[in-house]
């Protein structure tokens, strides 16, 4: 199934689960719904240091995204193909970073003091990157995605211990699965816009991945 853009493949297996959780947030006809609107409040510390770090995380991932794109789509957004193909990512990273506004605001969680550090590092890997050449703007999103997507798994996990009962905590499962398809479908976009012709493919997703890695663990806690 090829997008009006020349070259750009989607991935209809993840497109169903977009069409569900997240319209709860951008839908102005499901406003005060109870799902979006409230908090957990009869919960262990534990359960809410796990819940505020993982939106801490998750909202200053896609910050981070926004500006990788941004970065990505200031140096090759003129190009043909490899231009509307970063717009068209960046603008599901967009909607994503609005839910998660919502909900970091809704679950009363404090943002990561690194929102600053994200914006910055973001833009300048995706703009070095995209200076590298298309190949290399492809490989720095397969590497970043490989990582969320595996990071949104390990929180899916941890979100097995909030109480299901409140009607909050279904809604922000089914937030997560979506936006990691999401993130995957990027992963197999980069593959397929020849991600791994990078030059030093290797060595560049491994330095990526890292970094991901430590951010992540930074903004759980700070």
């Amino acid at each position: 199934m090829l997008s009006s853009f020349t070259g750009i493949q989607r991935f209809p297996r993840y497109i169903n689960r977009r069409l569900l959780a997240s319209f709860a947030y951008t839908k102005p006809s499901l406003a005060n719904d109870p799902a979006t609107h409230s908090t957990l409040l009869d919960i262990t510390d534990e359960q809410r240091a796990a819940l505020d770090s993982a939106l801490r995380v998750d909202q200053a991932g896609e910050v981070a995204a926004n500006w990788i794109y941004y970065g990505q789509h200031f140096i090759l957004g003129q190009q043909p193909v490899t231009g509307p193909l970063i717009q068209e990512m960046w603008e599901q990273e967009k909607k994503h970073l609005a839910v998660m506004d919502k909900m970091q605001l809704q679950h009363r969680v404090r943002p990561t003091i690194l929102m600053d550090f994200a914006k910055i590092g973001g833009f300048g890997l995706g703009a070095a990157t995209a200076l590298m050449g298309k190949e290399a703007a492809m490989a720095c999103t397969e590497a970043v995605e490989t990582v969320i997507g595996e990071h949104y798994d390990d929180q899916l996990k941890e979100m097995e211990s909030l109480p299901s009962a409140h009607p909050s905590v279904p809604l922000l499962k089914e937030v997560v699965k979506e936006f990691r398809d999401d993130e995957l479908e990027h992963l197999d976009i980069a593959v397929v816009n020849h991600a791994q012709r990078a030059p030093g493919h290797a060595l560049l997703s491994t330095v990526i991945g890292a970094g991901c890695k430590v951010a992540i663990e930074l903004c759980k806690r700070f």
